[in-house]
């Protein structure tokens, strides 16, 4: 029996300009183009491509205007420089996007530029996970109290959010359709987790992971 041919997938969507150096990759699942951002990162695009992170104790928000159909996801480490929640309020706009304040500052601002008004956005948080079981400071919480206070204080509509727990999780989020989806990893074992955060923390690359459960929020 002759094998099925496989449907070839379309060509890869330009990055828009910036956004060159992120990995892009075709998602044989969904059947679109996938980027996938590391930690310190976001991407922004308008038209139909899925973002993709895995999160720990970092914090994603997924960010789109849905009447024009633009959008794109951050990944940072921390809430602030000085890992004070509310310090972010004086700190320069020209920090690495490792840092809660200016990845927020800097995908919206993106967002903005394509035509996006701030008044029509919409906001999905993710993350902050409790997945370092040896570490006092609660690095999750700070972050997720951070990202919410954000939203309060620059009176930005916040529709959903997936945040705290023990555990790790996988984000994919469509900007175009606003479709999210929030993946619980259960089975990643604590040492590769604790070395994962080191690395977070060291600007270093995360290991992909996979299984559990998944939830979509609309």
């Amino acid at each position: 029996m002759a094998e099925a041919a496989i449907a070839p997938h379309p060509e890869q969507p330009r990055a828009l300009p910036g956004f060159e150096r992120i990995r892009r990759y075709w998602d044989p699942a969904h059947r679109v183009w996938a980027a996938k951002l590391l930690p310190g990162e976001f991407y922004v695009n308008r038209g139909n491509e899925m973002i993709v992170t895995t999160l720990g104790s970092c914090v994603a928000a997924c960010i789109r205007d849905p009447k024009r159909g633009v959008g794109g996801m951050n990944h940072f480490m921390l809430p602030t420089r000085g890992g004070d929640p509310e310090s972010w309020l004086n700190d320069p706009v020209n920090l690495a996007t490792r840092y809660g304040n200016n990845a927020m500052e800097q995908l919206i601002n993106r967002i903005l530029k394509l035509g996006a008004r701030r008044q029509d956005l919409e906001i999905k948080l993710f993350g902050g996970g409790r997945v370092l079981k040896g570490v006092t400071t609660d690095i999750g919480r700070r972050n997720i109290e951070f990202a919410m206070a954000y939203c309060t204080t620059e009176a930005l509509t916040l529709i959903s959010h997936d945040l705290g727990g023990a555990y790790p999780r996988k984000v994919q989020f469509f900007p175009d359709t606003g479709r999210a989806f929030s993946k619980k990893l259960y089975h990643t074992c604590n040492q590769t987790l604790i070395e994962r955060e080191e690395h977070y923390l060291h600007e270093l690359e995360e290991e992909p992971v996979s299984g559990g459960d998944v939830d979509l929020f609309e």
